[in-house]
């Protein structure tokens, strides 16, 4: 029996153990640190920080690990693959090197004009002087971006002049990211598209399209989060879109990365504006998304373990092709009071075992036990995936077992997959 360590304590992480635990190959799944879903789904998880590379590596080797899957970007940006590779550990996920396309936006701007893959225009900010010197004479709104790891949270768009002299001063002066350049970008308009794809150091292999929510409120209102929901497939984007996106966007970074000697092995996740123009990448990520993998892995019909087996291999993807389900999933985050400037510890919640898990998924972000009460860890705090035959069935589904779920000061927006709703209306009404 193979034996499958996973890394993190999110949401995204209790997807991969579910999924995982799917897989006809019946691998033993554990999980560092885990969380209290985890745990319940029988994981045993170990308490070793995510970020504690020499830890993990220890922990993979004493339960004689097969595979170490590794959920969030940080341990892959500090080199926790290369860590495992080096012990002799077969490790998904790029190596410190290449996941650098996630741990700098400056860097991973230039890799895409090396590359020639489409992206807003830029600038880089180096200090508080050299960008407000910028700011006067740029075009707004603007976006304004830390160059570093940020959980989502490093983007601000500013409407005016006056919100990009108060981003720089959060950036420069109060360093609420660290010490940090600034990359300055044009404003993109049109629909975003999240397609990530797995990667074999020598080609890409799209999975199914996914459309997340990122800021707080409905209505696209509010601070950037890590992601309030997510709902997949996407209307009017199928797999030969998807295909095509992949061949413009993911290969040729896959292709450029390879030719510096850094190949990428594991998820290269490209978050794209369509616009009039044509798609054009906000951002590449190094891992699976969150909350989009919620979304995208219960309509998965192939063999996780497989994939991901065959990723780590150079030249494994060779032929492989995803099958999917003919299922929407709508996924809706359910995040503490205050999230994401601050976040609310220790709330009861209630309402989990109401909850039907056959047309449902219940994944825990932030979750912890305290004596015989499931309570909130802070930030995201569950993602409730609901699945039907159409969108609207998926997303009735997802709310219906959202609103069963309770704690002090929960936020959820009530506007995730609507698009995808009306266009299933739009589409009825020509038929």
């Amino acid at each position: 029996m193979k034996k499958v360590l996973v890394v993190g304590s999110g949401g995204r992480e209790h997807a991969l153990v579910r999924a995982l635990l799917r897989s006809p190959q019946s691998p033993q799944v554990v999980a560092a640190p885990g969380n209290a879903g985890i745990a319940r789904d029988k994981v045993v998880c170990f308490d070793v920080a995510a970020d504690d590379v020499s830890g993990l590596v220890a922990l993979a080797h004493e339960q004689g690990c097969d595979l170490v899957v590794v959920g969030p970007e940080a341990p892959l940006v500090k080199g926790l693959v290369d860590a495992c590779f080096d012990a002799g550990i077969k490790a998904f996920g790029p190596s410190g090197a290449a996941a650098r396309v996630e741990g700098s936006k400056a860097y991973a701007k230039e890799l895409m004009k090396a590359a020639g893959v489409p992206t807003a225009a830029y600038l880089v900010l180096r200090d508080r002087k050299e960008a407000l010197e910028h700011l006067s004479c740029a075009s707004y709104p603007l976006v304004l971006k830390a160059d570093a790891l940020a959980a989502g949270k490093g983007v601000v768009i500013c409407p005016t002049e006056v919100d990009a002299r108060a981003a720089v001063d959060e950036f420069f002066t109060q360093q609420r990211f660290g010490k940090t350049t600034v990359v300055a970008e044009e404003f993109l308009e049109g629909q975003e598209l999240s397609l990530l794809a797995l990667c074999d150091g020598t080609r890409a292999v799209p999975m199914a399209p996914a459309q997340d929510y990122k800021r707080i409120f409905d209505g696209d209102e509010g601070p950037n989060t890590g992601g309030m929901g997510s709902y997949s497939p996407v209307p009017r984007f199928d797999a030969t879109h998807a295909k095509a996106l992949a061949a413009s966007v993911h290969q040729p970074v896959v292709d450029e990365l390879r030719r510096r000697g850094t190949p990428f092995h594991g998820v290269l996740y490209a978050g794209l504006m369509m616009t009039s123009a044509g798609p054009k990448v906000l951002e590449f990520n190094a891992r699976f998304g969150d909350p989009e993998t919620q979304a995208i892995l219960p309509r998965m019909r192939s063999d996780l373990l497989d994939a991901l087996e065959r990723s780590v291999t150079p030249d494994g993807l060779d032929g492989f092709e995803f099958d999917w389900k003919k299922l929407w999933a709508v996924t809706v985050v359910l995040a503490s009071r205050g999230y994401p400037e601050s976040a609310s510890k220790g709330d009861v919640i209630q309402g989990l075992r109401s909850i039907d898990s056959l047309e449902t998924e219940v994944l825990h972000a932030g979750t912890e036990l305290r004596g015989d009460d499931l309570v909130t860890a802070g930030g995201r705090v569950l993602n409730v995936t609901g699945l039907g035959e159409t969108v609207s069935e998926a997303r009735r589904r997802a709310y219906a077992a959202a609103e069963k779920v309770q704690f002090e000061g929960k936020q959820m927006r009530t506007d995730i997959a609507l698009r995808a709703v009306q266009a299933e209306g739009e589409n009825e009404r020509a038929a």
